[in-house]
């Protein structure tokens, strides 16, 4: 969110660009990772984890390079720099066999990375992430033509982007002649499993990675309930105040590791752990509005000031402290006219009274809050859960638009839910780019706290051209863009309920975006009851679409309230 008038973010508008100019990288971002291949197979690509420095690679204008760290596997490890039109490209030309099936996998760290494959003599793939602070594996499946006996692999970033690193590539499947690294062995047990949190009817677990896995299984109670290729799991549906042990294996294409050893976790009873899909007592069709702790032009407002039509009020923000994921929270009352902290809290009170709820947002365009391992998981959770005790918050918004960590954030959110119980909110809004794929940690985040999750509130500007979830691209500004946007996130994995529409209140509320409330409306009609849609029209329609969020009550204060009163009118009427 800007907390200056009319302020565009320089980050987004550079991605606006990379997003219309890669959408067919995209279109194929969302392959599954392949089953492991055979044992008969062979890792086909030779220096895989560029131990002999970069031999038998290539790298466009010369930007690659081998470092001993960060490496995932061995003592080296690539790093690519893009620098002006060059996306630092490196390949390598791999031996296969004609009719085969190959799974194609890179480890991958750091800015934007791509990994794909071409002259396959079928169909070229892909796939990517955007900048990970950890090591993160990359995989998809290829097969070649009748008459392909060889094919180029390559990694690269993205223009303006940070340096990307590599390690450990893979091309498995039969042995096409020309050598390469040795074969997977079987990866040793995993280690440092602990339970990250609970809720009355599921556990997550978070564990060490281990070296030349793959993925992961993991077990309850002896037997197999799940696999994933990251370090953290939950599992789901289990029974409240009732006592679990767990073990998780690695695996890769040799086999699957011994069992690590146990843990036992007891889920809480019904009325402890925040189940059921979170948030409280709230309409089933609900308006989210940020309220400023500042004053950047907008009208200046108190609590009380919010108009009815806002059924969540968002407090914009809780800043970072000395200490690494603790937040804090100061009023500013010389900007807001004097207002002190005792009517806040009578504010607030009021509200709920009326049946609202105010959360306060973490973050913003320019917040620094890192949650980056247990650590600062804990003092996030703690600090956040003491500001809801100070001021009678009922919840946490993340508006986090510097990233994300999607494993310790979701340790954080769990464990913030054990403490607060399950009428604790949670709301999200995150950019438009964080959500084009289930892979982004954003949305990870969104379906690993789903079961605790109220609201995710995509911020629908600020943006540029993005995917919709048919695969073409759609412009800012337009019905089409808010209903096929929304799309990814309703087919990717969340509940209707739990997906909202973010948009400006006026046109100085951000640097690009705004529609008129028309535009929002005729959106949630097409989305919740198939009419108003414009060329996009979703395959099936969402009844129990959660609403609509704005930023900010202050800018639509600026406007009479406009924004508010056409379209929190609007969304109270949906069926």
């Amino acid at each position: 969110m800007d907390r200056a008038p009319g302020m565009p973010r320089p980050r987004r508008r550079r991605l606006a660009t990379w997003s219309a100019a890669t959408a067919l990288a995209l279109s194929v971002a969302g392959l599954a990772a392949a089953s492991p291949a055979s044992a008969a197979d062979v890792n086909n690509i030779r220096n895989a984890g560029f131990e002999s420095g970069l031999s038998n690679w290539t790298c466009s204008a010369g930007s690659g390079t081998t470092v001993s760290s960060p490496a995932h596997g061995g003592s080296s490890a690539l790093k690519a720099t893009p620098a002006g039109q060059d996306n630092a490209r490196c390949s390598q030309s791999v031996a296969v066999k004609p009719d085969s099936t190959y799974t194609l996998s890179a480890w991958v760290q750091g800015g934007y990375s791509y990994l794909g494959v071409t002259g396959t003599g079928t169909t070229d793939v892909s796939t990517w992430t955007p900048d990970t602070s950890a090591w993160k594996q990359l995989s998809t499946t290829f097969t070649t033509g009748a008459s392909t006996t060889s094919v180029t692999v390559y990694t690269h970033g993205w223009y303006g982007q940070a340096a990307y690193y590599a390690d450990d590539l893979s091309v498995y499947g039969p042995d096409g002649g020309g050598g390469g690294d040795p074969a997977p062995t079987v990866p040793a047990a995993p280690t440092g499993l602990t339970v990250a949190g609970t809720t009355s009817s599921s556990v997550s677990l978070s564990w060490s990675a281990v070296s030349g896995a793959t993925g992961y299984s993991v077990y309850r109670n002896g037997t197999k309930v799940t696999a994933v290729t990251g370090t953290s799991a939950t599992v789901t549906g289990l029974t409240a105040s009732t006592s679990y042990s767990f073990q998780v294996t690695a695996t890769n294409a040799a086999g699957e590791s011994a069992k690590s050893a146990a843990v036992s976790a007891t889920t809480p009873g019904t009325g402890g752990g925040g189940g059921g899909g979170g948030g409280g007592t709230l309409p089933k069709h609900a308006v989210t509005g940020y309220w400023q702790n500042f004053n950047n032009g907008a009208t200046v407002q108190k609590i009380s000031d919010v108009p009815s039509a806002y059924d969540i009020i968002a407090v914009a923000f809780a800043d970072a402290t000395s200490t690494p994921g603790a937040v804090s929270f100061n009023l500013d009352s010389a900007g807001l006219g004097g207002y002190t902290a005792d009517q806040f809290k009578a504010d607030i009170k009021a509200k709920q009274a009326a049946g609202k709820k105010v959360v306060v947002s973490i973050g913003g365009q320019n917040g620094t809050v890192s949650v980056s391992d247990s650590a600062s998981a804990a003092n996030f959770a703690n600090s956040v859960y003491s500001l809801m005790q100070t001021y009678g918050f009922d919840g946490v918004d993340i508006d986090l638009e510097n990233g994300l960590n999607a494993t310790y954030m979701t340790q954080a959110l769990r464990s913030l839910s054990a403490k607060a119980g399950s009428s604790l909110i949670i709301t999200m809004a995150p950019q438009t780019i964080d959500m084009q794929s289930t892979s982004n940690s954003y949305f990870q985040t969104a379906l690993n706290i789903k079961d605790i999750l109220t609201v995710v509130n995509m911020q629908y500007y600020n943006s540029g051209s993005m995917l919709g979830c048919d695969g073409k691209v759609y412009s800012q500004g337009s019905v089409d863009f808010l209903t096929a946007l929304a799309c990814i996130q309703l087919e990717g994995g969340l509940s209707p309920s739990q997906v909202g529409l973010g948009l400006p209140a006026s046109t100085s509320g951000a640097g690009s975006g705004y529609v008129s409330p028309t535009v929002v409306n005729n959106a949630l009609d097409c989305l919740a009851k198939g009419t108003g849609c414009g060329t996009f029209k979703p395959s099936r329609t969402y009844p129990d679409l959660r609403g609509a969020m704005t930023w900010s009550t202050n800018w639509d204060a600026s406007s009479g309230n406009a924004w508010s009163n056409a379209v929190g009118t609007h969304v109270h009427a949906l069926p």
